[in-house]
């Protein structure tokens, strides 16, 4: 089955609203001719409805980096999928591993997070990956079982149609690490067969399984032409509207 490939850029903490602004007009001009890949970027929430509104009519498409599980309430400095949603993006980043490592995100949060975007109609980017110690144990796998099966818990494939599964080994981010071919190969095989046995084999022939973790232009075409790798979630490499660009059009 033909996937999409999905390049996604995630901002984290960088860029004022105008600087937001001004890096989308530019990735907008240079991507203009870009086809047959969806290009995401999320900023931060400050500068969601600012980028959204600039990239109106474009190619590229926004996401935001995190959202909280309640409709509304007292949740002081929380933000909901609906107002993501109102502020124009159309993704939604969950599970990141600064999120778990730094906030203490659970897989079982990561679940109740994924079905509130499901339910305003976001499309979730569900964020796994081991640490090294875990690696180094042997646990890899282990670790992205139980990311998977836990935070995918409970929803049938109508709801997890446009789920894109993110693997970034967390000692692979802003590290200048990256996983080798062969690691990243055997992961992303394991993630596709685990999807199958939990849903189905067409629903993982369908799902998107991305890699993240210093990805930069000099290593994005030998890590797309992995099989099973449909696409990159790229960090610092995506704040520069040219090194992205480089990362976009990776195969020309």
């Amino acid at each position: 089955m033909s996937r999409i490939p999905f390049i996604a850029g995630n901002w984290k903490m960088y860029k004022t609203g105008p600087e937001a602004v001004e890096t989308a007009r530019i990735l907008t001009q240079l991507c203009s001719n870009v086809q047959d890949i969806d290009i995401i970027i999320a900023p931060t929430f400050l500068s969601l409805p600012l980028v959204a509104a600039s990239l109106e009519g474009s190619n590229i498409k926004i996401g935001a980096q995190n959202v909280y599980f309640e409709k509304q309430g007292a949740f002081t400095g929380e933000v909901s999928a609906d107002m993501i949603k109102a502020a124009g993006a159309e993704y939604v980043i969950i599970g990141h591993s600064e999120r778990r490592q730094y906030f203490g995100e659970t897989n079982a949060l990561v679940c109740k997070k994924i079905k509130a975007a499901i339910e305003v109609g976001l499309k979730p980017i569900l964020c796994i990956g081991e640490s090294e110690s875990q690696r180094n144990e042997e646990k890899t796998f282990l670790t992205l079982d139980k990311q998977v099966s836990d935070g995918l818990k409970g929803f049938g494939l109508d709801e997890l149609k446009d789920l894109v599964v993110a693997y970034e080994p967390v000692w692979a981010i802003g590290t200048g690490k990256t996983a080798t071919a062969d690691q990243v190969k055997k992961v992303h095989q394991y993630l596709r067969s685990l999807l199958g046995k939990l849903f189905s084999k067409d629903f993982a022939d369908q799902t998107r399984i991305v890699y993240g973790g210093s990805v930069k232009p000099e290593n994005v075409k030998e890590l797309m032409g992995i099989e099973d790798v449909d696409g990159a979630l790229v960090g610092g490499a995506s704040l520069d509207a040219n090194i992205f660009t480089n990362i976009i059009n990776y195969d020309i």
